[in-house]
């Protein structure tokens, strides 16, 4: 994939605009990922044959557990694997231009934070620490490599001076949090000054699962904020939507549909269902991924994450069942 065309993916403002690139990068993926040309000859579906976006075949996100899913010769720079947990198979995102990834995070994240550099962020990731290969710990820490705070930076424990920052100082922050880490800062009735509160889903066994509506009123309730912010995002993917008050928002080059549970080929641009992804960042991948997650898509675009497929195991990250 040329840079002029990698470039372009961060410049679409138009429904028009993100047509034509997915169709474009729809036939350079089945040109170039054997697997994903295979699975969309058994729907008997080829760029030929496919004029709208609603048509192109998304590939199960289960292929990234037993697969490698590449679109590109390239050399690969990084591996990215889900949590999991013990005994579970895991998810692997090849990922040859680690670039990319940043542009799209960094750019993902300022559309909803604009002056997120000018704030110390603090990551409260204690489950994913440990862990080098995980895209969100990744993200994070390219994020608070980026601002001018020194007080930026991982927390693995909630200590006194980490409290008395989040409780007196002025300067505006930002936590991104797992979310059972959130709930353990909440409990030490912690009032925030000038903070956003992101929170990424998962109590990795630590705490029991609530719906994010309760998870976010416990949340602003105890830590003194008006709203609670959420990161969608998965280790398949190399971009990330974000909940902002009702329902989760998608950059430009990232959209989403909701297919049928009982027909995976009756693709919906609103309505309830499965969600599909198309993610214009996984070029040299797979930008057209059908998910394990239940949704309710929105006619302007937005959704919501409802829970999980009955036969799909629960993930441990970025989802709220």
């Amino acid at each position: 994939m040329n840079n002029e065309l990698k470039k372009s993916i961060f410049k679409i403002s138009t429904s028009s605009d993100f047509k034509i690139m997915a169709l474009q990068i729809f036939s350079d993926q089945y040109d170039n990922n054997t697997l994903y040309k295979k699975f969309c000859d058994l729907m008997l579906k080829n760029p030929s044959s496919v004029s709208e976006i609603e048509e192109i075949p998304f590939l199960p996100i289960s292929f990234f557990k037993s697969h490698e899913i590449l679109s590109t010769t390239s050399e690969v720079e990084k591996t990215f694997y889900s949590s999991g947990t013990t005994g579970q198979s895991t998810s692997k995102h090849l990922v040859t231009d680690v670039e990319l990834y940043k542009t799209s995070f960094s750019l993902g994240f300022k559309n909803t934070f604009p002056d997120y550099k000018k704030s110390s962020i603090i990551g409260l990731l204690p489950s994913y620490m440990e862990r080098n290969n995980s895209s969100l710990v990744y993200m994070v820490n390219e994020l608070i490599q980026s601002t001018d705070s020194p007080q930026s930076g991982f927390h693995s424990e909630i200590n006194d001076e980490l409290l008395h920052f989040l409780q007196y100082d002025e300067s505006p922050k930002i936590i991104i949090g797992v979310s059972f880490a959130l709930m353990d800062l909440a409990e030490r009735n912690t009032k925030l000054k000038n903070t956003k509160v992101i929170e990424t889903g998962g109590m990795k066994g630590k705490r029991k699962e609530i719906i994010r509506e309760d998870l976010h009123q416990k949340l602003c309730k105890r830590l003194g904020v008006q709203e609670i912010y959420s990161e969608y995002g998965m280790t398949e993917l190399l971009s990330q939507a974000y909940f902002v008050k009702k329902h989760f928002q998608c950059p430009k080059w990232m959209k989403v549909f909701a297919r049928d549970i009982s027909d995976p080929l009756s693709i919906k641009k609103s309505g309830k269902g499965a969600l599909n992804i198309i993610d214009l960042a996984n070029i040299n991948s797979c930008s057209f991924i059908a998910t394990d997650d239940l949704c309710e898509v929105f006619t302007d675009s937005t959704f919501d994450v409802k829970g999980r497929l009955d036969h799909s195991i629960t993930r441990g990250c970025n989802l709220l069942v």
